[in-house]
């Protein structure tokens, strides 16, 4: 435990800008992981290993133990290599070359062995086995980590699927290994084709708590919060009652994320993009995703404060838990970005009711320092999303006034002298047509009477002395009329 809190690898994290959580999380690592299955159990161990110095030891160890257990060898020299930088007297950071050697040689039998059932296939022309020779060797493929391959091999899926079910059982085939990738235009791709309004897929249908999922998931990683939120609010609350032991439950999506993540995504990204009415509508009076919060009450909590106006409340709750969400592997490199919106929306609403404010009282209301919240008004202000002044003489915030009634006769203006051109112009072709003057189009001069040619606004307002003398005469008209 020392080695690892004094170790060279997390100073050196911090040098280069990676993050390195300090405090303990409020989880349990055994119990926290036990939730997940299939790959994402190691990538999420090895990254609290490489992030939290007091977890490192243990959390690596656990991850060497699940590379361990797959086939995918790649993996298992990553978790010696971190272990090797970070805890360097265990006995764990010297390779297994012996399991190593055995691992290869199975997975090159099996690579041989599957490709050759699938050339016989071929040969046998023979859809459904062809289609299933393809899916399995795009799940070894998945499992050795070889993940361009399967995507190859679950992509000549295509021309061989004969129903529906092999085009859903296809597409999340493709969306699995598209998230191991961090390809996440390729997972809305997928998820958008089976979403298809022109192709409705009746299995596809017990799948939408995935679907949504795994969209909010892709449009998080992009950076999309506001759609993101939707995505998981909109989650159907069927995947609560999963069996997350069972990989047979299609429900489950524990090989991704679990319900207690889409609450955490999902609200985190509904504080940072929605206003107060739009969160008290489409996130707490909705009855799909409160089955989701009430996993996480915190975040509930967190919602409810912010709705009420009890902003140093939420951003509490929110600040006790960034050790856990720095530690998530989808929240990580956005959680800095979703807590400055959501701090920026509390001080935007906060400042609302005030002409101006001093630094400390902002500081007080928000629990943090004056040099704090004066660099996050600094940010916000070169964002746009401020519109005030900062005095550092006399530390105060000016919010920016605007002079209404100024405005007000500004546009009164505006409208009266559109209005007497308007009326000016309808009676200067009032006038004409009574003087048996024809206005027509260029090009359109017929016979019977006077033509001028084409009449518009420009030769209304000409700078010829017949023009200008006309438009006098009937000005004069207009405005005699107007007084009398």
């Amino acid at each position: 435990m020392a080695s690892a809190s004094e170790s060279a690898y997390f100073a050196q994290a911090r040098q280069v800008g990676r993050p390195v959580v300090k405090d303990l999380p409020k989880f349990d690592l055994d119990a926290y992981i036990a939730n997940y299955r299939g790959r994402t159990r190691f990538d999420r161990l090895l990254l609290i290993g490489t992030t939290s110095p007091l977890l490192a030891p243990e959390a690596l160890k656990y991850a060497l133990a699940e590379a361990k257990q797959g086939r995918d060898v790649g993996r298992y020299d990553t978790a010696v290599s971190a272990i090797r930088e970070i805890v360097p007297g265990d006995p764990s950071a010297t390779p297994d070359l012996s399991w190593k050697e055995k691992i290869n040689k199975q997975v090159k039998a099996e690579s041989d062995r599957l490709e050759t059932e699938l050339k016989g296939y071929k040969n046998n022309l023979i859809k459904e086995s062809i289609r299933m020779g393809y899916d399995d060797l795009g799940q070894h493929f998945h499992r050795t980590g070889d993940l361009i391959s399967s995507v190859k091999a679950y992509g000549k899926m295509r021309d061989f699927c004969t129903t529906p079910s092999h085009v859903v059982i296809m597409n999340l085939r493709l969306i699995s290994v598209s998230i191991d990738q961090g390809n996440w235009l390729a997972v809305q791709t997928n998820v958008q084709k089976l979403r298809s309004p022109g192709q409705q897929f009746a299995e596809a249908q017990r799948l939408t708590a995935k679907l949504s999922a795994a969209m909010g998931l892709a449009l998080l990683a992009s950076g999309n919060y506001k759609e993101a939120a939707q995505e998981f609010i909109d989650a159907d609350p069927r995947m609560v009652q999963a069996r997350l032991d069972d990989p047979a439950d299609e429900e489950a999506f524990n090989e991704v994320m679990t319900p207690n993540d889409v609450a955490v995504y999902g609200g985190l990204c509904a504080l940072a993009s929605m206003d107060r009415t739009d969160l008290q509508k489409q996130v707490l009076d909705n009855s799909k995703f409160r089955s989701y919060l009430e996993l996480e009450p915190h975040i509930r909590r967190a919602i409810t404060f912010f709705v009420s106006s009890k902003y140093s409340s939420c951003l509490s709750i929110l600040e006790s838990y960034r050790s856990d969400y720095l530690l998530d592997m989808y929240l990580q490199q956005h959680l800095s970005e979703l807590y400055f919106r959501i701090r920026s929306k509390a001080i935007q609403q906060y400042f609302i009711p005030f002409s101006c404010a001093t630094l400390a009282a902002l500081a007080t209301a928000f629990d943090t320092k004056e040099q704090t919240i004066e660099q996050e008004l600094i940010d916000m202000i070169k964002r746009g999303n401020l519109d005030a002044r900062i005095d550092l003489v006399d530390r105060v915030v000016l919010a920016t006034t605007v002079d209404s009634r100024r405005k007000v006769h500004e546009h009164a203006l505006k409208m009266a002298k559109d209005y007497e051109r308007t009326a000016h112009l309808r009676i200067l072709r009032m006038e004409m047509l009574n003087a048996g003057l024809e206005v027509a189009e260029k090009g359109k001069a017929g016979g019977g009477s006077t033509t001028f040619g084409t009449v518009g606004e420009d030769h209304l307002y000409g700078s010829s002395s017949a023009s200008q003398l006309f438009s006098e005469n009937i000005g004069k008209s207009m405005r005699s009329g107007l007084r009398g």
